[in-house]
């Protein structure tokens, strides 16, 4: 690279840093201006998610909020890392770039992807995962990346050449660093197919949440396929690499705030809708419990008042009364006339009496 510095650059700059001000090669100040506004406003949301804690009336969406903020965590480390793709390849920015790259984007589809599966439960009204379960899992599938990033640097380098990054052949640099990232891809994939699950389901309010993860990974892999395509063409030169890998992040970060997190940040302080959930919230209750309409009782049942009326030789039924029915008893038939009859005094045997003779 020239000594002397380029338009719009000091003359006392580092020459790693031309193409953060070069004039010439707009795409990097370009790049520069785009990473930091997504860097901002992923901040910005950051407060607003804290702030709206309180707001959050329904305690499924609540829940959700430290992974979403975890999600966001990941996305200001995206469009920060983009810096490191601007500024030119050397001891230290080369292992910030094998490293973090995959680790950012391993933290933010798992997130993607425990949303999804909660959202599965949701929709078919079943008990959703707890706040402490969806935050673990989304560490735990981040946490995988994190170890193959570990020990790729460590045994690139040797322990201690960092050098070894930029020393490489741009062949072979482009072919481990898209290997690195296989995991990533098993996990942007993973998120696809439980989000496309997310609708199917009673309860169709949940569907909306599934079409932001669904749209939102459909684009992330569109761009990851386009830049893996770029990189690994050969007609195109070595200067090409840090343009195609910093505006995948770039691109792929700002799809994560316009695609999942500007909708979900409208449906988040939405009251609750008793309809998104089973009747009264009953997650507890018997799945298998047998409901019934009109008659609960076998008693009053129209089987049973006529086979106890079979049995007792009785045809007399009504069928919407109650099971004990007035019936009309035979009585025994008497034609005899009734004749008058004396009554006996009661005082007629009276101790007290006098007998007069």
């Amino acid at each position: 690279m020239s000594t002397t510095a380029p338009a719009g650059c000091r003359s006392d700059l580092d020459p790693r840093y031309y193409r953060l001000c070069d004039k010439e090669a707009a795409w990097g100040i370009v790049l520069e201006a785009l990473a930091g506004m997504g860097a901002v406003t992923s901040v910005a949301l950051m407060i607003a998610l804290l702030v709206l804690i309180c707001k959050v009336q329904d305690s499924n969406k609540r829940k959700l909020l430290p992974t979403q903020f975890l999600f966001l965590l990941g996305v200001l480390g995206i469009f920060g890392l983009t810096f490191a793709f601007i500024i030119t390849l050397d001891g230290s920015t080369g292992p910030t770039r094998f490293f973090l790259f995959g680790v950012l984007f391993a933290l933010c589809f798992s997130c993607l992807l425990v949303h999804a599966f909660n959202l599965t439960k949701l929709v078919r009204g079943r008990q959703p995962l707890s706040m402490l379960v969806m935050l673990g899992l989304a560490l735990g599938f981040s946490l995988v990346q994190d170890i193959i990033a570990i020990e790729y640097v460590v045994l690139t380098m040797n322990r201690t050449n960092v050098n070894i990054f930029s020393e490489l052949s741009p062949p072979r640099r482009n072919e481990d660093f898209v290997m690195l990232l296989i995991y990533v891809l098993f996990l942007m994939a993973l998120t696809f197919l439980t989000a496309s699950f997310s609708f199917q389901g009673p309860f169709t309010a949940w569907k909306r949440h599934g079409a932001h993860i669904y749209l939102t990974t459909i684009l992330s892999i569109g761009i990851w396929v386009a830049w893996i395509t770029l990189l690994l063409v050969p007609t195109l030169g070595p200067q090409w690499d840090d343009t195609i890998l910093s505006s995948a992040l770039v691109a792929n970060g700002w799809v994560f705030l316009l695609a999942y997190i500007a909708p979900e940040f409208q449906l988040l302080t939405r009251q609750q809708n008793p309809m998104d959930y089973p009747v009264e919230d009953a997650f507890c209750q018997p799945q298998f419990l047998k409901q019934s309409y009109g008659m609960v009782n076998r008693a009053y049942s129209q089987e049973g008042i006529i086979q106890g009326s079979e049995e007792t030789g009785s045809t007399l039924y009504a069928p919407y009364s109650t099971h004990f029915q007035l019936q009309n008893r035979d009585s025994p038939k008497d034609f005899s006339i009734p004749r008058a009859q004396t009554r006996v005094s009661p005082y007629s045997d009276y101790e007290g009496r006098k007998d007069v003779s």
